[in-house]
């Protein structure tokens, strides 16, 4: 028996190694693997929740700026936003609501025109220093400026004929939209308006603008009052970057040469354009939010009648067809008008041939 025994001991003893194989197995684990064990399951369903979360931005991120539907709820968002911090102007906006539904000047499908003015408050008076009409065109997916000179000889409704920044003074923007209107030929669907110490913010909230002066102009900026603030009378001949103060003087700016030779009103309206432009470039320079931010700053300061529905517009319009450049022209167009001394006791008017201008405006704003 016994070498029957000594005989199954092997066996035996692979069943007792395999017995203790088994019993080890069986051990708990310590209390180190536990813990990398629930560290390990803890880190997976991190990556999950990541990983979904990352699908679920994703897909938004697709649906909001992949389709034009998207796109369209961002648009819808910031024009409500943008005008909720505008100044309206209801009186001027009810006035002017009533006399729309008579359309004076050319109007067309997909063209917005606004009437953007800037009002010289100094000494108490309330001029129009600037004027210009800014198209949005969505169907030809332009943007397009054009300066009116101050000077033109117009017809005021209800007023002896006289310059054109006359109107504002004598009947605000009603009367001074009205005179636009009946002169030009061109329906204003909005205006726009700034005065000096607006301006200035504007500029300075999105960090100033870059221009490039003649050595007349900076010669002229240095000496002379036009930038207000004497420790901002540092400009140079070349590329400057402009702040507010310094961007408003360049901009009244009429008594020497432009950089390219204009000179007295029209080397004015010439800087204005340059300006505008210079505005346009910084802000599509930058993000959307920044320019947002910014905006915040200054858009109170903006008095204007403009919609929520119109604002969506010029959004759309941009953003969609990734305008940015601004096609530029002045009324009156060089040749087609006069510039006597005196005219229907009007001291240096600017006389058009109404005709021809008209049609260079057409031209331009619609092609």
């Amino acid at each position: 028996m016994n070498n029957k025994k000594t005989s199954y001991d092997p066996i035996e003893n692979i069943w007792d190694e395999q017995s203790e194989d088994n019993m080890q197995k069986q051990q708990p684990v310590s209390f180190n693997k536990r813990s990398k064990l629930k560290k390990k399951k803890k880190t997976n369903k991190v990556l999950k929740r990541c990983l979904a979360a990352f699908i679920i931005v994703g897909s938004l991120f697709l649906l909001i700026f992949g389709t034009r539907f998207g796109r369209g709820l961002l648009y819808h968002m910031a024009s409500s936003y943008v005008y909720g911090a505008l100044d309206h102007d209801d009186e001027a906006t009810e006035a002017m609501n009533q006399n729309n539904n008579v359309i004076v000047g050319r109007q067309e499908d997909g063209v917005l025109n606004i009437l953007l003015y800037g009002i010289e408050e100094i000494g108490g008076a309330k001029n129009t220093d600037s004027m210009m009409i800014a198209s949005i065109n969505s169907n030809q997916k332009t943007v397009k400026l054009v300066s009116l000179m101050r000077d033109t000889y117009v017809s005021i409704p209800g007023w002896k004929s006289t310059k054109l920044n006359a109107a504002y003074a004598k009947g605000g923007v009603e009367l001074l939209i009205k005179t636009i209107e009946e002169n030009y030929k061109i329906h204003i669907d909005a205006y726009a308006s700034v005065n000096f110490e607006s301006f200035e913010q504007i500029v300075d909230s999105i960090g100033g603008v870059t221009i490039e002066l003649g050595k007349e102009e900076a010669k002229y900026l240095r000496r002379t009052n036009y930038i207000s603030n004497p420790e901002y009378r540092t400009v140079k001949a070349g590329v400057n970057t402009l702040n507010g103060n310094q961007l408003l003087g360049y901009c009244r700016v009429r008594k020497v040469k432009t950089l390219g030779g204009a000179n007295n009103d029209y080397g004015r309206t010439v800087r204005h354009r340059r300006a505008m432009n210079a505005i346009f470039d910084k802000v599509k320079s930058q993000n959307i939010f920044k320019t947002a931010r910014q905006a915040n700053k200054w858009m109170g300061d903006v008095t204007t009648n403009i919609t929520k529905d119109q604002i969506e517009t010029i959004i759309s319009t941009v953003i969609e067809n990734r305008i940015n450049t601004i096609d530029t022209l002045r009324i009156p167009v060089d040749g087609m008008f006069n510039d006597p001394k005196s005219y229907q006791g009007v001291t240096y008017p600017l006389v058009l041939d109404w005709d021809k201008n008209i049609e260079e405006l057409y031209r331009f704003l619609y092609e």
